[in-house]
């Protein structure tokens, strides 16, 4: 029974070392961006600090090694169930050491983690077990709750509990294993009696942060985005957060800001009806993005329009626009129109097996910000899109700042020419976001901007149209490279152009 017991605290274990580094990577995207180097600073530090922890293992004396495997699991329990709900409170109230102590949070886990496993085969090595059974059993639990956890955080945990619940459930695990091996051993340990206490007290302490964990994090959250969050949710695929001030709703995709609602009228009249109002025959309509339906409620103002079909990858993000009453005056039920089929896959997935053409295609995606998100930008995904584009149909993609990020914007520009278009960049000035860029693009080289719109508009006029289509002088075209898959040139370009203006 000691044996087996040792055996399944092995299997907690590493899905809770897991877990914790799943959950410093995922809060690292989502408050600083989706960096690979971020991920592989933060995997490579863990790594490199259960190597660390190891090594020190061997100090431990072999008549504390149960005691000293208690006192660590509380001790990962209760630093790794606080971890989440800590590092929001520092980015929100004190921004200035977030990363140092993200970095520090995760080298002392790592340490902590990295003790546990050894000390686990020195007790069962104490206990006259044959060492070949040892390594083997050990070793296959270690691994088994590694493949566990790694299924199910990006499935159930993250979206289900959130990213600061997470981190106290497995802190909780921790603690639990602590306390039962307490009592188990009780009858080997020299103060089994403050070790139980100990333990209690530590997952008391846990199971009320659980509990409490939702309303931290929405107070830190307030923190960061400065208004009333509304609604606040994390999905398989990104954390969604919608504030309001006054009659200001304002959308963030893992803490960047998508669209405010008392401007995003410019920005999607610039990336529909530049093209649609050179396309009075148009009949079919793809929108790829757009999940907030708001690109689509400007094509429905097309009567000639006879299906629009939006694709989308988070079903989370359709369906809050799609429900949400205060979302769907926004939109103006868009989503729910009957002329618009809402698909949610990948969009380069579908695009794969997708019957037909259409007669505009609105790529309304966000930022190149990951290598996920850059790929739908590369030139093999033009193509692929160019086969569902009909002989005289227009192509709009929404490209980042050509002021803020001009290496960013011109490549995406570039990567089109690669893929056989002709292009036409324009941009507009929408006060969230200051001069933002969008691509239009053609197979014939015949595009000429509307000279009048024949649907109701806000901001846009022909005047105003033409004026897009004109770069200033403080607006040049770089020489950059096209973005391709092997080498995703577009998101190195948005990473360094953004990290020169953002402070």
């Amino acid at each position: 029974m000691p044996h087996r017991l040792l055996i399944l605290s092995v299997f907690i274990v590493a899905s809770c070392g897991l877990a914790y580094e799943l959950v410093a990577a995922a809060l690292a995207s989502y408050l600083l961006g989706d960096s690979v180097l971020q991920f592989s600073s933060i995997i490579g530090t863990y790594l490199f600090a259960m190597g660390v922890g190891s090594h020190l293992s061997k100090y431990i004396k072999d008549e504390d090694l149960l005691a000293r495997f208690i006192d660590i699991e509380l001790l990962v329990g209760l630093i790794g169930g606080v971890s989440a709900t800590l590092l929001f409170v520092i980015f929100a109230w004190v921004a200035a050491p977030f990363r140092v102590v993200l970095y520090a949070l995760v080298f002392a886990l790592g340490v902590l983690v990295g003790m546990e496993i050894p000390l686990v085969m020195r007790v069962l090595n104490a206990r006259k077990a044959e060492f070949a059974e040892i390594v083997s059993r050990v070793l296959t639990f270690d691994y088994m709750g590694a493949l566990v956890v790694s299924l199910l955080f990006p499935i159930v945990l993250a979206p289900q509990l959130g990213l600061a619940r997470t981190a106290f459930l497995f802190g909780i695990a921790n603690a639990g294993v602590a306390l039962v091996a307490a009592q188990a051993f009780r009858a080997e340990l020299r103060q089994a009696t403050a070790l139980r206490l100990r333990a209690s007290i530590v997952l008391l302490a846990l199971i009320a942060g659980f509990v409490a964990a939702e309303a931290v994090t929405r107070w830190s959250e307030r923190g960061i985005y400065g208004d009333q969050i509304v609604h606040a949710q994390t999905t398989p695929y990104q954390r969604l957060i919608v504030t309001q001030w006054k009659d200001d709703l304002r959308l963030y995709i893992n803490g960047n800001l998508q669209f405010s609602s008392r401007d995003e009228h410019r920005y999607h009249e610039a990336l529909v009806h530049p093209a649609l109002g050179a396309l009075p025959g148009a009949r079919r309509v793809l929108v790829l993005g757009g999940g907030d339906g708001l690109a689509v409620r400007e094509l429905l103002k097309y009567p000639g329009l006879e299906a629009i079909t939006l694709v989308d990858l988070d079903p989370a993000m359709t369906k809050l626009f799609s429900t949400s009453a205060t979302l769907t005056a926004l939109n103006q039920n868009s989503l729910t129109n009957p002329r618009v089929q809402v698909i949610n896959a990948d969009a380069g997935q579908w695009l794969e097996s997708a019957p037909g053409n259409f007669d505009a295609i609105i790529i309304d995606l966000p930022d190149p910000s990951s290598y996920g998100l850059g790929k739908l930008y590369s030139e093999p995904f033009y193509r692929l899109v160019s086969r569902h584009l009909s002989d005289r149909g227009l192509l709009v993609v929404q490209s980042t700042s050509p002021y803020f990020a001009p290496h960013a914007f011109w490549c995406v520009v570039t990567t089109l020419d690669e893929a056989g278009f002709h292009t036409y960049p324009y941009q507009a000035h929408v006060p969230s976001f200051g001069v933002w860029g969008f691509v239009l693009a053609d197979r014939h080289g015949r595009y000429q901007p509307p000279t009048a719109y024949s649907v109701p508009l806000r901001w846009l006029d022909a005047e105003q149209t033409a004026s897009m289509f004109r770069f200033p002088a403080d607006i040049p075209r770089p020489v950059v490279e096209a973005n391709h898959l092997n080498n995703q040139a577009l998101v190195r370009y948005f990473e360094e152009d953004w990290r020169r203006v953002i402070r």
